[in-house]
């Protein structure tokens, strides 16, 4: 691009939450949830519907949301493997070509290092540059402590990630007005792109007061409408349930406490997206400025029996999923399949920066959300995400493409669902004759993506070396527990 060109660049802003179930905000068809801010931003934009996450666990998945490449090709395989660099990512490149690349807070990166962007502002990083060995302990699955907090800790309250949260806002808001002021004097204003990082509607299941109390008087029948399914019976998910053991300290009364907060939450987190929105709107940025928002995974809240993510059901592995700006159709549904790897593309296709060179072996399996937004659906676009973390006896391997999904379980049976006539799951075709072309299909399909036994088998291998690097596994299980990772004080 020319110098003057570059110079009017569009500006790109990504807000990502963190354990945003897709389908609990209105725009995604929830009756419950109030969502205003983030539905008015996919009447400005396209919302994707089918969108997920490539590993539902957030070190690992920030990893190829950053990379835009799968987890078996980098090998941050859980929460103790974390992003330090490399390899490249989307921020690297961004600085690179003169963009300001920016974060505001959780990032889940091993910290201390060149993370690629131009700064990080109160970024929070895996604890003491390590992060949780306690989760790549994984055969025998040892028993995971303190399950019993989340039922009784869920209800109102200022909990540190809903202040460090607001510490997000408040420094975004401050970020933007100064973009904004550049702008308004003259064409040389820096383009930037600006990664805001939140961190709620994560666990622990605690909302501030006034969007908690939004959703009182809701029964248990209300609140749970959408989380019917019979519990577990894969085996690999059912030891996965013993293991992480949340849904047998609640009673009706901490379950109500438990979703009201975390509509609360999710309320929290739009009343914060409207309030960045509303800067970007009311400044110069609106002509040039686009927007995206997104999820680094979603959360169960107790379907199944199950709590948190770590499993390939809808509830955990798909991601809410919305872009805007100029040149982004308005009022548009992508039908088209989606990841957290095609935010890669994205930017660089967004800040018009060239990026052939790095990616010169045309490995990145990511399209640009923009170009896709504009295109006809391709509902036989194939995603893939894989899960090697803590609970898991075994790698879990997901591909959907088209109306169906495969789950894959190396050393277990796999299962297959037809997301369009069964969008809860609660029927597995991987034994049904009428669907075993499907099934061979799809598995010929995810082949071609990995081999997950070979991938399986160097998780394990790479885990243990952590393992022992730390002491072993007695060491390791004797250590400081990390229910989940504090927020920077």
């Amino acid at each position: 691009m020319t110098q003057h060109d570059k110079m009017r660049a569009e500006n790109l802003i990504i807000i990502m939450s963190d354990e945003h179930n897709r389908d609990w905000s209105g725009c995604y068809g929830h009756s419950l949830a109030r969502t205003p801010n983030i539905d008015a931003l996919a009447q400005q934009g396209t919302r994707f519907t089918d969108a997920y996450c490539n590993s539902p666990i957030c070190v690992p998945s920030r990893a190829a949301f950053a990379t835009g490449r799968l987890v078996h090709e980098t090998g941050h395989w859980d929460n103790a493997f974390a992003y330090a660099g490399s390899p490249t990512s989307w921020h690297q490149v961004s600085r690179e070509a003169g963009v300001r690349s920016t974060s505001i807070g959780k990032l889940h990166f091993r910290g201390g290092d060149d993370n690629g962007f131009s700064e990080e502002i109160i970024p929070l990083h895996v604890v003491d540059g390590i992060g949780d060995v306690k989760g790549a302990i994984r055969d025998p699955l040892p028993p995971k402590k303190g399950c019993d907090a989340l039922a009784r800790d869920a209800g109102p309250g200022l909990s540190d990630y809903a202040r460090y949260d607001f510490q997000i806002r408040d420094r975004a808001v401050e970020y933007l007005h100064a973009r904004a002021r550049e702008q308004a004097e003259g064409n040389t204003a820096q383009p930037f792109v600006l990664f805001v990082s939140l961190v709620m509607p994560h666990f622990p299941l605690i909302a501030p007061e006034e969007f908690y109390d939004a959703y009182s008087g809701l029964s248990l029948e209300e609140l749970t409408e959408t989380l019917q399914a019979p519990t577990v019976d894969h085996p690999v998910l059912l030891e996965l349930q013993q293991y992480m053991s949340y849904d047998q300290y609640f009673d009706d009364e901490s379950r109500v406490r438990a979703l009201r907060a975390y509509l609360g939450m999710v309320s929290t987190i739009d009343a914060i997206v409207g309030d960045i929105v509303s800067v970007v709107q009311g400044s110069a940025l609106n002509d040039n400025t686009s927007m995206a928002y997104t999820s680094d995974h979603g959360d169960n809240l107790g379907n199944r029996g199950l709590w948190g993510k770590s499993v390939m059901y809808e509830d955990s592995v798909a991601v809410p999923l919305i872009l805007a700006g100029p040149g982004i159709p308005q009022g548009h549904v992508c039908k088209t399949p989606v990841s957290l790897v095609d935010f890669y593309p994205t930017v660089l296709d967004v800040l018009g920066i060239d990026d052939s060179a790095d990616d010169s072996d045309n490995t990145r399996p990511g399209q640009s959300l923009k170009q896709l937004a504009q295109a006809p659906d391709d509902a036989d676009r194939a995603v893939f995400s894989e899960y090697h973390a803590a609970g898991s006896c075994t790698g879990m391997f997901m591909l959907r493409r088209g109306a169906f999904k495969l789950i894959a379980y190396p050393g277990f049976a796999p299962q297959l669902f037809d997301l369009q006539n069964d969008p809860a799951e609660l029927h597995d075709l991987s034994a049904s004759d009428a669907h075993a072309e499907v099934l061979a299909g799809l598995q010929q399909a995810m082949a071609e993506v990995c081999d997950i036994d070979a991938v399986n088998r160097t998780v394990f291998e790479q885990q243990a070396a952590l393992i022992e690097r730390h002491g072993g596994r007695e060491a390791v299980l004797s250590g400081v527990d990390i229910p989940h990772t504090p927020a920077p004080v």
